[in-house]
């Protein structure tokens, strides 16, 4: 079919409401533009076989930049959709902006890395070639590596900037690239917007030939070396103590087994059994529910737990495919027979919190940093200690490692969020399941020599410092009316929130996109940074909150819960724990009326 065929289809889906018109204004620009030449064919053939949904769903939008990069569901043509031309242009639009940026006459260097997902080798290296066209040394790590070590090689080698091919815990269709500055953290203002910038402008993409380069010393094939140094720097962080306990740990089909396994040897612990039903590294994640290798998902620790049981593990572990967050299952008691149970990102950050703090030394200058949407209990821990907490950050592990350098990476501790990410020391600007992993293992150890559980040990902190009880839910909204769903629910959260949640007044709002705080009497004051999409609203009853933001990675809204107990108010901790629960249950049925999910 001739091009003008092609194109008077295009327009007659667009009056039949088949596709969007920005979706028509897409595929115009990939069927007659020279850059999109490689593409054009496989476009034609969707036309003419009338592939209209799949049409509007690769096209509708452009694929952004979020809180994690550029991510989405892999498609071989399409603005929205991860392909060789989506990949292509973040690396060329990357080496653009920080040529522009440092100047022609500085050392250009990239690291790139990436995971165990269908196709990140061949992205790696499209990367990689690219990087080399426009004048880049790279290092390349070979065969699958974590993110957290990906943040370790940027610095180790003091590259320029670092490439991550990762969908982290993403369904086996997606993939994606994370980018990385000097610093080893994930690009912040202005940077990121200057590389979208240059990434939406990209015309022709150039490549080097991957092998010629590597045999020019242009690649340079650097895993043994910096795999040594990451686990060095890793075990760094590591405390002396009790080392007597029985690790069962899954990478769940990832990366993990390249770095936790070896941490974790280094550090002592004698008894770690990979599990082998997630062992394999695989896209496919065959053995996890739904495919989705997810550590905050309970269910993923189902077979581990019964395969736990049967060998007498006291510790399952559990990290997401590109190694940078955990997941914890821990027996209730260290009694014969005890039910196990999963831990919250939430529960393990506090955990965490309070070890690294035990573990130190402190002094009034060290701090911990948290985000907006993470527990309080964190705020509360760093208080008895005497040390700072940093916790008015927007999420995204980028804004903690923008929060360490700010605030000094010799006085840093401890950076966390719900999310199941957790670091500790300066040798990356990323959360690091590695490092997560090893302090879990140690916490664990000296809990079971003392007698204790991991759950046991959450129940002295509560008592401490009061109990504290999260959910998040959230809601997926794929594709363009996804998108309009998701703005338009935050907007009702802006210009019409519930007065009531769970029984409790809403006192105040906090919003975040417009920097103010609105009060239930209708005063209003300005809000400090951040900036960014959410929203916040404190109820009457201390401690007791919801907020509301739409994921930067992921089509879908996440509502976060917060119900807490203050420590006075404490008599029976496990009906208070139910209570709490209770209460969340209320504020996500109340959630879900009003935002009609």
């Amino acid at each position: 079919m001739p091009n003008e065929q092609l194109l008077d289809a295009v327009e007659s889906a667009v009056k039949a409401q088949k596709i969007t018109s920005t979706a028509a204004t897409h595929i115009r620009e990939w069927l007659t533009e020279p850059k999109y030449a490689d593409y054009a064919d496989q476009v034609a053939e969707h036309i003419t076989s009338e592939k209209w949904q799949a049409l509007d769903d690769a096209f509708w939008t452009i694929i952004p930049f979020g809180t994690g990069g550029r991510r989405g569901r892999m498609y071989p043509i399409g603005s929205n959709a991860i392909n060789d031309r989506t990949i292509g242009e973040s690396a060329q639009g990357l080496a653009d902006y920080v040529k522009e940026t440092l100047g022609d006459d500085a050392e250009l260097s990239c690291a790139i890395a990436r995971d165990t997902r269908h196709r990140s080798e061949d992205f790696a290296k499209l990367c990689a070639e690219i990087m080399v066209a426009a004048g880049f040394k790279v290092y390349f790590l070979n065969g699958y590596r974590s993110t957290p070590e990906l943040s370790f090689a940027v610095r180790y080698k003091n590259c320029s900037c670092g490439i991550m091919v990762t969908a982290s815990h993403n369904p086996p269709s997606d993939n994606a690239v994370k980018v990385y500055w000097s610093s080893g953290a994930q690009v912040l203002p202005p940077h990121d917007k200057g590389i979208i910038d240059k990434v939406m402008s990209t015309q022709e993409i150039e490549r080097a030939n991957f092998d010629e380069a590597l045999a020019a010393g242009k690649i340079i094939l650097c895993e043994e070396e910096v795999d040594k140094a990451f686990i060095d720097a890793v075990v760094q962080q590591a405390t002396p103590g009790p080392r007597d306990l029985k690790v069962l740990y899954s990478p769940l089909h990832g990366v993990g087994a390249t770095c936790v396994i070896p941490a974790l040897e280094r550090d002592g612990f004698a008894d770690v059994e990979l599990f082998g039903l997630h062992a394999e590294p695989s896209g496919d994640f065959p053995n996890v529910p739904g495919h989705v290798s997810n550590p905050e998902n309970p269910r993923v620790f189902d077979a581990m737990i019964e395969h736990a049981k049967q060998t007498d593990a006291d510790l399952c572990v559990a990290t997401d495919p590109d190694c940078d967050r955990i997941g914890l299952a821990a027996p209730l008691t260290l009694d014969d027979g005890s039910e196990w149970s999963t831990l919250t990102g939430n529960q393990i950050g506090g955990l965490l919190s309070d070890y690294v703090c035990e573990t130190r030394k402190l002094t009034t200058e060290k701090f911990q940093v948290t985000t907006l949407v993470t527990t309080h209990l964190i705020h509360r821990i760093g208080q008895s200690y005497g040390i700072k907490t940093i916790g008015d950050l927007l999420v995204g592990f980028k804004w903690i490692a923008q929060a360490i350098d700010a605030h000094g990476p010799e006085n840093f501790l401890y950076g966390t969020e719900e999310s199941h990410g957790y670091m500790a020391g300066t040798h990356v600007r990323d959360k690091d399941g590695a490092v997560a992993a090893m302090l879990a293992c140690e916490l664990a150890a000296q809990l079971k020599a003392e007698g204790k559980t991991l759950h046991e040990k959450l129940d002295d902190l509560f008592w401490q410092h009061g109990v504290h009880a999260e959910r998040t839910v959230s809601v997926m909204m794929p594709g363009s009316d996804g998108m309009a769903r998701m703005k338009e629910v935050m907007s009702h959260f802006r210009a019409a929130p519930p007065s009531e949640i769970a029984g409790f007044a809403v006192a105040q709002r906090r919003d975040y996109l417009e920097n103010a705080i609105t009060r239930s009497d209708g005063s209003t004051e300005p809000l400090p940074e951040p900036n960014g999409d959410l929203v916040i609203l404190d109820l009457t009853e201390n401690g007791n909150y919801i907020a509301c933001r739409p994921s930067g990675t992921e089509p879908k809204i996440k509502f976060y819960m917060f119900a807490y107990t203050a420590p006075e108010m404490l008599h029976d901790l496990d009906v208070t724990k139910s209570e709490l629960q209770e209460r969340l249950d209320a504020m996500e049925s109340d959630l879900r009326k009003f935002a009609g999910v």
